[in-house]
């Protein structure tokens, strides 16, 4: 049976992170292994992939199949990709040096996107970072401003009974200028029934 390139699990529950590997098909997934070529951490975004390529990509020629989750990870760092124009190579449909160049801009490219993507993630992230400051801003403010409204002072209006008390002395007050000017409208009585001036007929009795 032919050697396989497989991941053997490590880490605690909840967390793991694994070996690249290569092992004899009949081993268990986590038991001997002939050669450990790289490790695979999927607990980052993007996930943290360190391979050996030289050493992937020779057991890859040299027939050792790897499982599905490993040959992605071979995709994405370009040992199939490397395999592939090898093989070109080799028929003679292109000469190393194209090969090389095929593969520099692949490899590139491919770090521009994932540069990309760590650059966008990184903004979501600091961008979720100023929506939460800015959140955390507004309730404090509203606190503040609660506790502000509960210590301001208080003024209350002063009762019907303590009112009608500070009026009564007014009263009290404009009462003697009452009195005084009623003598005034009784001497202006007579000044009513004055007689009738000369050559006017006196009233009849």
């Amino acid at each position: 049976m032919p050697a396989k390139i497989r991941l053997q699990r490590h880490g605690k529950k909840s967390y793991a992170f694994y070996h690249i590997v290569i092992a004899d098909g009949r081993a268990p997934r986590d038991g001997k292994f002939i050669e450990k070529i790289g490790t695979y951490n999927p607990n980052t975004n993007p996930a943290t992939i360190d391979l050996n390529f030289d050493s992937a990509l020779n057991w890859v020629n040299n027939g050792a199949q790897p499982t599905d989750t490993v040959r992605a990870i071979l995709s994405y760092k370009g040992v199939l990709y490397k395999k592939h124009l090898l093989g070109g190579v080799a028929k003679g449909a292109l000469t190393e040096e194209q090969a090389n160049e095929k593969f520099a801009k692949w490899l590139d490219n491919k770090n521009s996107e994932v540069d990309a993507k760590k650059s966008k993630l990184s903004d979501a992230k600091k961008s979720v970072e100023q929506n939460r400051m800015a959140a955390e801003a507004a309730v404090k403010a509203a606190k503040a401003k609660a506790i502000e409204a509960k210590n301001a002072p208080v003024v209350e209006e002063a009762p019907a009974e303590e009112v009608a008390e500070e009026a009564a002395p007014v009263a009290e007050e404009v009462a003697p200028v009452a009195e005084a000017a009623a003598p005034v409208v009784e001497e202006a009585a007579p000044v009513a029934e004055a007689p009738a001036a000369e050559g006017e007929a006196p009233a009849a009795e």
